[in-house]
């Protein structure tokens, strides 16, 4: 059988954000309609090991079925040596016989699917006159960010806050060059997250890095970075004032570290707090952003039907372009 392969800078020239955006609205859609199947994650954690293994399974039925996993090693000390945090691979096979349809580079879809989210949450939930953007961390996944809000807002601002002053220069320098509207580095998280219209959180933080105090009526959050239950970006008083969306409610209870940090602190009730998934907004089934003042908040855990959407994409695209390797397997 011939199986596609897509290396990093493959994946990064066939997926490109619009696209992105367009196919992960689609996908969260299914998802709240039961149209992927989408199991809980699965960590494995060794004792002393440096970092962690994440399998996200996940199947999409009906004509071109297939099933799909992202398997994903996480690396927090992997920026200080210059690489991303994550690494892996997403799988495809076919939903008819079980072969092998592809392989793909696992880093490059989580930053451009996680990105595009957040834009399809932005775009529903944000203020439409939205236009300073406050973004916390300056990775991987800050760029890509960068790059999904540009898609949905008229952004004249950005400012980014990181830890390593090294790496948030380098970050804002080609942000900079690449975009014609201002990025700065901010002094602090509370410098970036005052007076913005949008915040983000793409951190690997165990403990928050914004503060209820900073945050100003009307704002509205992308917490990214709180994917597991020992990540904490949002402190307690922030999760209990917005009002609370996410891509998927199961994931978000059992998963989301803003959240259980939130629940055991006393901040907030239990699942009723969660106004509604994104799917639900977008199909008009809830409501999102009522007033230009209230606070709004969208944790993303990021779902393994996201990489399978991706992945689908992906494997369209290269076969009628002609780009990526296939081999015999």
């Amino acid at each position: 059988m011939k199986v596609l392969t897509l290396d990093h800078d493959q994946v990064t020239d066939l997926l490109t954000m619009g696209d992105c955006i367009a196919v992960m609205e689609q996908c969260l859609l299914a998802v709240t309609d039961g149209a992927i199947h989408n199991p809980l994650r699965m960590i494995v954690r060794p004792p002393g090991a440096f970092g962690l293994l994440g399998l996200m399974p996940a199947y999409l039925g009906g004509e071109g079925a297939v099933f799909g996993v992202k398997t994903v090693c996480v690396f927090p000390g992997n920026p200080a040596i210059g690489k991303d945090t994550h690494q892996g691979a997403v799988l495809l096979f076919s939903g008819e016989t079980g072969e092998p349809l592809a392989v793909m580079n696992a880093s490059a879809i989580t930053a451009i699917r996680t990105a595009a989210v957040s834009a399809v949450a932005t775009r529903a939930l944000a203020r439409p006159q939205s236009t300073v953007v406050a973004i916390i961390g300056a990775g991987v996944q800050a760029r890509a960010h960068l790059a999904a809000m540009a898609e949905v807002l008229g952004v004249e601002r950005v400012r980014v806050a990181g830890r390593d002053p090294e790496r948030l220069r380098t970050m804002v320098d080609e942000m900079a060059a690449a975009y014609a509207f201002g990025v700065e580095a901010a002094e602090s998280p509370e410098a970036a997250v005052r007076d913005a219209d949008v915040v983000v959180t793409v951190t690997s933080s165990p403990t928050p890095v914004i503060d209820r105090r900073w945050i100003a009526p009307g704002t509205h959050i992308n917490a990214v970075g709180s994917s597991i239950a020992t990540a904490h970006e949002i402190d307690p008083a922030t999760m209990a004032a917005a009002r609370l969306f996410v891509d998927r409610g199961e994931s978000t209870v059992n998963e989301s570290g803003d959240y259980l940090n939130a629940l055991a602190a006393g901040a907030i009730s239990g699942p009723d707090h969660i106004v509604a998934e994104l799917g639900e907004v977008l199909a008009g089934r809830s409501r999102g952003r009522r007033s230009d003042d209230e606070i709004t908040l969208f944790e993303s855990l990021g779902l393994a039907a996201e990489d399978l959407a991706a992945a689908r994409h992906l494997l369209d695209v290269a076969t009628t372009t002609g780009i990526g390797t296939w081999v015999s397997l």
